[in-house]
């Protein structure tokens, strides 16, 4: 696993490195500026972004938007101090595959990488609840049209088999191998369940379906 990390704070930069390089993960670059990461991440393929969500000129949304148009698609997790719900949902309706807090436990930081390696979303625990609200909220916008629940019954019998997955969390890999499909039939079938359900990611469509009952998981806590 090659990490590129990019966070405005040396201190920091300079612990992440020696916690990652401790556990045999390697440092592909260690930058201190969006638009420094985003010249390494296309020059040198990392196989994830860690990424800071406030930083000086360029900020971490700014970064991550640039980097997804610039055609980057490994997951690139926010690793931040902020725990705004705006911060949150600016960064997974921008395509991070994941948002950390810098006071998690040190020894769970490789796990979450991966987690994201294979295709999981990866949201601190702490923010579930905001993540939660924030469907909602979505959802409620669309009340107009359509109520949760009737999206959801406008997904084929197909999609709601793989949205019962994608609410336990499972990668495109997993889902094809339990329903005997290829990987980019399940992409697909995602890409199609992310528009009926008007959200931009895996991990909104999950808490909308945990939230009407969809997966083994819906009813546990964490």
């Amino acid at each position: 696993m090659r990490v590129l990390l990019i966070d405005d704070h040396t201190l920091v930069r300079k612990g992440l490195e020696q916690l990652l390089q401790s556990r045999g993960v390697e440092i592909a670059a260690s930058v201190s500026s969006g638009a420094e990461g985003i010249t390494q991440a296309l020059a040198l393929g990392p196989d994830i972004v860690l990424l800071d969500m406030k930083m000086p000129e360029m900020s971490g949304t700014d970064t991550l938007k640039q980097l997804r148009a610039a055609g980057v698609t490994v997951p690139i997790l926010m690793l931040t101090m902020s725990r705004d719900e705006q911060d949150l949902q600016a960064a997974l309706r921008n395509g991070a595959q994941g948002y950390l807090l810098k006071d998690m436990d040190p020894e769970d930081l490789v796990p979450a990488l991966q987690d994201a390696l294979r295709g999981n979303n990866v949201v601190a625990k702490e923010l579930i609840g905001s993540l939660t609200r924030l469907v909602q909220g979505q959802n409620g916008r669309t009340a107009a049209k359509a109520t949760s629940a009737g999206l959801i019954a406008d997904l084929t019998p197909r999609e709601l088999e793989i949205l019962r997955h994608v609410a336990e969390g499972e990668s495109n890999k997993t889902i094809g191998r339990a329903l005997d499909i290829t990987d980019g039939t399940v992409k697909l079938h995602v890409k199609s369940i992310l528009r009926k359900l008007g959200v931009r990611s895996r991990v909104e469509a999950a808490v909308l379906a945990v939230g009407h009952g969809l997966g083994r998981k819906a009813g546990a806590g964490g």
